[in-house]
């Protein structure tokens, strides 16, 4: 089922500021698969004289004539002739193309990947607009080609565009009206299977509930997601079993780089590129414990930033062959056993997300990380969320998550949090808030420092 338009609105004012502007305008947008992209662009064009083309593997003189057709439904006759270059298609569309025309071209490294002279002749167009009104948008899946096309310095069209749009995964606000949920606990055990990623809302859509889903969806082997972690790789990555098996071992529980190296044996110094490069695709999330400088690689953790791979490889990927013999059940009741233990990991990074969004206890946080290791008592020490106040760095808010708390649990679990705050040496000279995220809060809620589902998932910045 296809969704409504959403959300998305700060991009498509971008975007359409940027077309709206004199001259020859050059936009960029980029992103992940399976996030929007091309949906955002087509709104964008919506209400515009454009030439909307997605661009595939075929050769150069295939893709120049399917464009032809294409221009034809604006220009009568444009596709009558024959082009031997891109050069002269493009030079005849932005002669005659009327004011204000948008040429989007979606899926650009794939042409530029059969027509690598692409780039170059359109940035001779940008260069010779003119004085005409035009605009171009070039849109993208592959991130590592669309940096080397659009940000690179020494790309062709390095410095022309007007606005660079990277799409992002949606907030989790966005789920509820998607998938008609009713309480904000719904959208946050959604949220940790389909994560933020439209396309995966769309195929949730229609069933009758998360398990069914889950079925149909990520266990059943025939199953459009099936293989869908290799997808997400083949645009960006060129060894994609090496980088799949890291992710795997990441999802199946080795977080630290020895860990990692360990269980693929392979030395520790050959999985610094492609651990950055997962980074920069939004796949895994490196995290360091709070006051802890980033760069410290002994203390940093690597996890999947993808809730829909974190499921895939915890609990898809372990029973392949389970699932290949048609005991599909069999593994969901397995899974369910599994399921509080996993959306508790879910649930803690969706409340640290949440803190650096919105006010809590009436000040702006920044964004909340974790602290652990030893205490000054030399016992380990965990605390779910840390967060410095935006003010005043001296304060720091100390949470922890829970998946469910009655009211008399409240004050021990609050003095138990203090035990270990005053334990946590990062915490020694700082003045501290305490506050509890628990996702089915006892009701009704009387203590203003515990918070419930509806403040995580509240889209209020």
């Amino acid at each position: 089922m296809r969704l409504p338009f959403l959300n998305r609105e700060r991009e498509l004012s971008r975007l359409a500021r940027s077309l709206a502007s004199r001259g020859t305008t050059l936009v960029a947008v980029y992103g992940r698969r399976r996030l929007g992209k091309s949906r955002l662009v087509q709104q964008a064009l919506a209400d515009r004289t454009a030439v909307y083309y997605v661009g595939d593997d075929r050769d150069g003189s295939v893709q120049r004539a399917a464009l032809a057709r294409e221009i034809a439904r604006l220009l009568p006759g444009f596709a009558q002739v024959g082009y031997p270059g891109w050069e002269e298609l493009l030079d005849r569309f932005w002669r005659d193309a009327p004011e204000g025309t948008v040429l989007a071209l979606d899926e650009f490294p794939a042409l530029v990947q059969s027509s690598p002279e692409l780039p170059s002749l359109l940035q001779k167009m940008v260069d010779r607009a003119g004085g005409r009104q035009r605009g171009l948008v070039l849109c993208g899946s592959s991130q590592r080609m669309m940096h080397g096309l659009v940000l690179d310095a020494k790309a062709p069209l390095y410095g022309r565009a007007k606005e660079i749009l990277k799409i992002e995964p949606f907030h989790p606000h966005w789920l509820k009206q998607a998938l008609h949920l009713r309480t904000a606990r719904e959208v946050v055990e959604h949220f940790a299977v389909w994560g933020g990623v439209p396309r995966y809302w769309e195929l949730a859509v229609g069933h009758r509930g998360l398990w069914e889903a889950i079925e149909d969806l990520l266990l059943d082997p025939l199953s459009v997601l099936q293989g869908e972690p290799e997808r997400l790789l083949l645009d960006d990555v060129s060894d994609v079993a090496r980088v799949a098996s890291i992710l795997a071992v990441i999802g199946q529980g080795m977080h630290r780089l020895s860990e990692i190296a360990g269980r693929l044996g392979l030395p520790a110094t050959s999985l610094s590129r492609p651990l950055a490069r997962l980074q920069d695709l939004g796949l895994i999330r490196r995290e360091t414990p709070f006051g802890v400088p980033a760069r410290d690689a002994k203390r940093s953790l690597y996890r999947l930033a993808d809730p829909l791979l974190a499921f895939h490889y915890r609990f898809v990927e372990a029973n392949r062959s389970w699932l290949a013999t048609g005991q599909v059940k069999a593994v969901r009741r397995e899974i369910e056993a599994r399921w509080p233990a996993y959306l508790g990991h879910c649930w803690e990074q969706m409340v640290r997300e949440s803190v650096g969004r919105r006010a809590y206890l009436g000040q702006q946080w920044q964004a909340g990380t974790r602290w652990w290791g030893k205490g000054i008592s030399g016992a380990n020490v965990e605390l779910d969320v840390l967060a410095p106040c935006t003010t005043d760095a001296g304060l720091v808010l100390v949470g922890e998550a829970k998946l469910a708390a009655s009211a008399g649990e409240i004050p021990r679990l609050v003095a138990a949090l203090k035990h270990r705050a005053a334990d946590c040496p990062a915490l020694a000279d700082k003045r501290l808030v305490f506050a509890l995220w628990i996702l089915r809060p006892p009701a009704p809620r009387r203590d203003k420092t515990v918070f419930g589902p509806e403040e995580v998932i509240a889209n209020s910045r």
